[in-house]
C-alpha cells in the first residue's frame, strides 16, 4: 500500500517537474531532477496554499497544479540565485 503513496509522488513530481521547466526555460535538468524539483515544488506548493488558504480540493489534478506552481517557483528561486 506504502508504494503505492510512492509511485503517486513519483508520477506527479515528474509531471510538474517537466511543466515546471516548460514554464520556466532553461537549460533541462533531466528526468531524475524534473522529479525531484517536481517533488519539492510540491511541498512548497502545499505550504503556500495552505498560508494564502487556497484549496484546490484533492485528487490527481489538483496535486499536479499545486505541485507544479510550487516547482515553478522554485526553479524560478534557484535560477536568481545560480545567477547571482
Amino acid at each position: 500500500m506504502a508504494s503505492h503513496g510512492i509511485i503517486a509522488w513519483l508520477i506527479i513530481g515528474a509531471i510538474a517537474g517537466w511543466l515546471a521547466g516548460q514554464f520556466i526555460k532553461g537549460g533541462g535538468f533531466g528526468l531524475l531532477v524534473d522529479i525531484l524539483v517536481g517533488i519539492v515544488g510540491a511541498f512548497v506548493g502545499g505550504w503556500l496554499a495552505g498560508l494564502l488558504g487556497i484549496s484546490l480540493g484533492g485528487g490527481w489534478i489538483a496535486s499536479i497544479i499545486t505541485a507544479t506552481v510550487g516547482a515553478v517557483i522554485l526553479l524560478f528561486v534557484v535560477r536568481l540565485v545560480k545567477r547571482a
